[in-house]
């Protein structure tokens, strides 16, 4: 074990209480877990550490501990024994030995940007495949499929990003799981047009959050601000004149949902499976540029083939969001069928109603899933499940089980909440016909997974 002496960090403050956040340890990584982190053992202590690789041997530094915790956190800090897989990182603000020897921690949303893709793959489809050995009975091994054209260096992809603002006025990022605020001058997994509104350039104090929204088909960006409380107008229209003239702008207010329009649109036109959709504010869409056609294709190639969707049948897409699924799902069931697009946030249900708006077909209902489920009482003969990260949960399993469709395509992007009401629909009976799982979020440790799930009779 290399002593801290010998230690290129030896000029960092280091606690040598056992367990203090700040201490640094030598280990061996062992596999991945659930949410970017790979399990270390020290004394019989877990330690989930972020930016390691399964196989390393490494100097890691305590983020999160304490003698009563049941584990403790940690960041590398130094590769004493590197893995094959381990590739220079990308982006120098995410790239956690390069930051500990700046002295501090790194930015999150990168935290695989150190591992080939290739790796990054085979080590998500691991974590799945645990998910569901664990939470739902089932062995069963998945690829994790890259998606897109241009898939030979996961950069480029994202068309939504979230900033926080550091209290210089600097457009910045978080380290994981920290208050603190790292200013950052590049976004290289986003699309070049929200690199080429170079928001780092600007002073952004009085404002607490920024929410940029670049879609993929070229139409005119959004920038949402969330000025902090007791910020003048005047002070945020200083900052409206700093942005490019072509691009929409509006401030919004987080606890409250609510978006005023500052300049341009309060909304952005998305394009996916030859319909035109239009997202409000903050309102959810796929943040990969290739995620909206793929998962549509997904989904839609499921129901089809098995049979579950065709003209005249009655369809239900739940946590519907703009409509995302509704709208091919109507075209697939034509004026003889019926699809029931269901959707909590209200913002969301009043676009999809403006992106559905003429087709006939179709019954939007803003409310929650449960609700909505046990007042309508009707059957389906499929159902789209889009859950937000929690899942669907036992209650609306359920139900959806009670409604007796003859199929559920459910769409996740959180494996363990996937698992879990997998698990749930084997209780009653049902069981996991078919699964494809891609990569929409390269160089971090999501994943999105498409399921086809019948009753088992």
């Amino acid at each position: 074990m290399t002593s801290h002496s010998n230690s290129p960090h030896a000029d960092h403050p280091v606690n040598d209480h056992q367990g203090a956040s700040g201490t640094e340890l030598v280990v061996d990584i062992g596999p991945i877990a659930h949410g970017g982190h790979f399990v270390a053992r020290h004394e019989g202590r877990v330690i989930f550490v972020r930016h390691a690789i399964p196989g390393e041997k490494v100097r890691i530094r305590l983020t999160d501990s304490g003698d009563s915790s049941r584990f403790w956190r940690a960041d590398v800090v130094e590769v004493l024994e590197a893995s094959p897989h381990r590739v220079p990182h990308f982006w120098k603000a995410a790239d956690s030995q390069a930051s500990w020897r700046r002295g501090g921690p790194p930015v999150g949303g990168a935290e695989l940007g150190h591992i080939s893709l290739e790796r990054q793959r085979a080590l998500k489809a691991e974590v799945l495949a645990e998910q569901l050995k664990r939470l739902a009975g089932l062995d069963l091994a998945t690829e994790v499929e890259a998606v897109g054209d241009h898939h030979d260096d996961g950069l480029g992809w994202r068309t939504r990003a979230g900033f926080a603002v550091t209290s210089k006025g600097r457009l910045g990022m978080h380290a994981h799981r920290s208050d603190v605020v790292l200013p950052i001058k590049e976004m290289p997994l986003a699309l070049p047009g929200l690199n080429d509104l170079k928001l780092w350039d600007l002073d952004l104090s009085g404002i607490a959050r920024v929410e940029v929204a670049v879609p993929a088909n070229g139409s005119r960006p959004l920038i949402l601000l969330a000025p902090e409380e007791g910020t003048s107008p005047k002070r945020v229209h200083s900052i409206l004149s700093q942005l490019p003239p072509d691009v929409s702008v509006a401030s919004f207010d987080p606890s409250k949902g609510e978006v005023l329009q500052l300049r341009g649109r309060t909304w952005v036109q998305e394009s996916a499976a030859g319909h035109d959709y239009r997202v409000t504010g903050e309102g959810f869409w796929q943040i990969h540029k290739d995620a909206p056609e793929t998962l549509v294709g997904a989904v839609t190639d499921y129901l089809s083939r098995g049979g579950y969707l065709q003209p005249g049948a009655a369809v239900a897409d739940l946590y519907a969001g703009a409509g995302l699924f509704t709208a091919p799902l109507a075209d697939a069931v034509g004026v003889t069928g019926s699809v029931l697009s269901v959707e909590g946030a209200p913002g969301a249900s009043r676009d999809a109603r403006k992106n559905l708006h003429g087709e006939a077909q179709v019954e939007i209902v803003q409310g929650r899933v449960e609700r909505v489920l046990h007042q309508s009482a009707r059957s389906f003969d499929s159902v789209v499940l889009d859950p937000p990260r929690a899942g669907a949960g036992k209650a609306v399993v359920k139900q959806l089980m009670a409604t007796g469709p003859r199929a559920i395509a459910y769409v996740s992007c959180d494996p363990a909440s996937f698992a879990r009401d997998l698990g749930y629909f084997h209780q009653g009976g049902w069981r996991l016909e078919s699964l494809r799982a891609f990569d929409l979020y390269p160089h971090t440790h999501h994943l999105e997974t498409v399921g086809l799930i019948v009753p088992s009779a």
